[in-house]
């Protein structure tokens, strides 16, 4: 896992509390750039993604982590694999958007160090409009793909 620069820490999702996850994720803020989040989280459908996380993590050694600011939960993302990609993730709560380039940065830092990702790409709704950051990154556009009946904007940044 990548070690803490700047406050920020990388912890496995089950260290956090169920209440903090429903509480991130029912927040329409968050939903308004998550076209896939389905209405309804509460402290079962928490408990079912965390299990559905650390699947991930068992299956294939790595995953989304829960991301702590200070101590504090500001947010979950990390690396999952899709198909042949690894495909790179990080949802915030409103109040740490801020957060996001300093967070990306430390976590592709790890990806750059570990040989099974070649490479990361990131899927992103149509709807989000600000995306310098993905370019002063250096991720390239991919084009428009199609997931679970929903659009995204597809990029990719080599990190070998």
């Amino acid at each position: 896992m990548p070690s803490p620069a700047s406050g920020i820490a990388f912890v496995r999702l089950p260290d956090v509390p169920l209440d903090d996850l429903v509480a991130h994720m029912t927040d329409p803020r968050v939903a308004a750039h998550m076209p896939l989040l389905k209405p309804g989280w509460d402290r079962q459908h928490a408990a079912r993604f965390v299990e559905a996380k650390e699947a991930c993590w068992r299956r294939d050694g790595l995953g989304h982590w829960a991301i702590l600011c200070d101590g504090a939960y500001v947010g979950w993302g990390g690396f999952q694999k899709e198909g042949d990609d690894w495909d790179f993730g990080l949802v915030l709560k409103p109040d740490r958007f801020g957060l996001g380039m300093r967070i990306a940065r430390q976590a592709l830092a790890f990806a750059r160090g570990d040989g099974r990702i070649p490479y990361v790409t990131f899927l992103l709704p149509p709807s989000r409009k600000r995306l310098g950051a993905l370019a002063r990154l250096g991720a390239r556009f991919l084009g428009e793909v199609e997931y679970d009946g929903v659009g995204f904007l597809k990029y990719r940044l080599e990190t070998a």
